[in-house]
């Protein structure tokens, strides 16, 4: 008698076919299916690579489900991470509970971060025009150069020629004419609420908050670049005026120092970023399919029943090719369409159960699930009563 073990090909993809629980497994679904489907009485027209088959596709399609909920709960973690091992396949992150982390909120903040000129994935360029006598207008794509007297608009990192954008324009009074700025000072604050008393009398010492230094340095900058409102300038299009204008200077030509960058390419950062080759969606996180041996009895029983869904379905179609079969005296009508509609009922109904078990089980459910927990408990503990009135107990 065959067996699953000595049967060559016993399954179309044979994903689990060097299991040894599978190999068990296998061999019991025969017996299993055939008597769910009345072989006893009448003959069931289903091979053993059939009934195998749906075995197969049925641990597939648990595998599938679970995976996809697993993504569902962890996708955020994955990405940009490793799609393949080093064997070319998945790297089996099936079935492990990963750490949580915030690179996916990280990298979304970047471009922000940039804006704000605190960090980010592209780099700035900073140049100069060299300013002369009397003129006032000057092209930044063909004036503004670098260190080395190259054009930034021509720099490797505008290889798509696309429109510079200005970030800084370095261009204020050479002159500094600040107002009163000490930081010790106890003006504007309520120093009577931060005053302590020393050992030396008569002298007093002041909770002086940071954030406020730093908004009256941003003041008095925001200040100086309006009231000095005569070093200014414009930029429509290509072309920069700075106000006022320039006055010869042939011992030390002046220079007009900008900051500026380039539309970012989002699949080329300005250093070498691999997690661009990484995880991006659904389809290629790093999900292996299931392995049976790792499969517990509640599983199992799903695939089962599922399996036996398959073959109601198969057996359904077998006989819908013969719907009458004529014997002495009458014709026998197979039950072909009723196992066909039966057995895709049944699938559908699997199918609706697991997920909809699933999702109560998504991380953030489980979250939801524990904080209500916490919540039913600390009401339960309020109708504890306190023994001989004292609310701490030492045991």
């Amino acid at each position: 008698m065959a067996t699953f073990t000595n049967t060559t090909s016993p399954t179309p993809f044979g994903f689990f076919d060097e299991e040894s629980a599978f190999k068990t497994e296998a061999d019991n679904m025969i017996t299993f299916v055939k008597r769910k489907l009345g072989d006893d009485i009448l003959s069931v027209e289903l091979t053993k690579k059939q009934i195998w088959a749906t075995l197969e596709e049925a641990t597939l399609e648990f595998s599938a489900i679970l995976n996809t909920y697993q993504a569902k709960s962890q996708i955020v973690n994955f990405l940009g991470g490793p799609i393949t091992g080093s064997t070319g396949e998945m790297s089996g992150s099936e079935g492990k509970y990963p750490r949580e982390n915030l690179d996916y909120l990280t990298r979304f903040a970047e471009p922000y971060a940039q804006e704000a000129g605190t960090g980010g994935s592209y780099n700035m360029m900073s140049g100069s025009i060299s300013l002369k006598d009397g003129q006032q207008d000057y092209d930044m794509y063909t004036q503004l150069k670098d260190s080395d007297g190259n054009l930034i608009f021509s720099s490797s990192l505008n290889s798509k020629k696309s429109k510079m954008q200005v970030s800084e324009v370095f261009h204020f009074s050479p002159q500094a004419a600040y107002r009163f700025f000490d930081t010790t000072s106890a003006i504007n604050y309520l120093n009577n609420e931060f005053s302590f008393e020393s050992f030396t009398p008569e002298t007093i010492f002041y909770v002086l908050p940071v954030f406020e230094d730093i908004l009256r340095a941003g003041q008095l900058d925001l200040s100086n670049r309006v009231r000095r409102s005569n070093y200014s300038y414009k930029i429509i299009g290509t072309k920069i005026r700075i106000y006022p204008m320039p006055t010869s200077n042939s011992e030390s030509p002046l220079k007009l120092w900008l900051r500026v960058k380039f539309y970012s390419d989002p699949l080329n950062a300005s250093y070498g970023d691999d997690t661009i080759e990484g995880v991006s969606n659904l389809s290629d996180l790093p999900f292996g399919n299931l392995q049976y041996t790792n499969i517990n009895s509640i599983g199992r029983q799903w695939i089962r029943q599922y399996s036996l869904s398959l073959s109601k379905e198969l057996l359904g179609h077998v006989r819908s090719k013969f719907s009458n079969i004529p014997i002495p005296g009458a014709d026998l009508t197979l039950d072909g369409k009723e196992l066909i509609t039966q057995g895709r009922e049944d699938q559908t109904a699997l199918k609706t159960s697991l997920k909809e078990m699933l999702d109560t089980m998504t991380y953030d459910k489980l979250m939801e699930l524990a904080a209500t927990r916490a919540e039913f408990i600390n009401k339960q503990l309020k109708f504890i009563p306190m023994p001989n009135g004292l609310a701490i107990l030492m045991g």
